[in-house]
């Protein structure tokens, strides 16, 4: 049976954990999530976890946040006037929000502090920093030709 190389097309079931068994994705109820190993759509771990395997395996993998969303940064953590915030809005600790950037594209962000009259936004991936721990069942694999 001919293992998953670049280039080819997968779909895959997936269910993806935190260390403390918290589900934070999964396809399962869903279509197989699919996607073209090399084209860099998944985060790295994942696809190299996906390499090598064959329709119908399954296997376990544990990715390091170096190859998944990569640690958190500080200069993403962005201090803004509580005046700049919308009318009547009251920020709280762990609230999403989000902002758009220059280009006009939508940035999700979550409050990070409030310090008097700043209120700190991370705009980090929530799973920045995290090792995450994958479920991964190889579904079809359609070859490069």
């Amino acid at each position: 049976m001919a293992q998953a190389t670049s280039g080819d097309r997968v779909h895959i079931h997936y269910t993806g954990r935190l260390d403390d068994g918290t589900i934070f994705d999964s396809s399962q109820g869903r279509e197989p999530l699919a996607f073209t190993l090399g084209e860099g759509v998944v985060i790295p771990g994942f696809e190299e976890a996906v390499l090598g395997m064959t329709k119908g395996e399954s296997k376990t993998t544990v990715i390091p946040p170096e190859q998944a969303y990569g640690p958190p940064r500080d200069e993403l953590l962005l201090p803004v006037p509580a005046e700049q915030l919308p009318d009547g809005y009251e920020p709280e600790v762990g609230a999403q929000l989000q902002m758009t950037t220059a280009q006009g594209q939508p940035v999700p962000v979550r409050v990070h502090a409030i310090e008097g009259e700043t209120v700190i936004l991370d705009a980090n991936h929530p799973l920045a920093g995290k090792e995450l721990t994958f479920e991964i069942e190889l579904v079809e694999v359609q070859a490069d030709d």
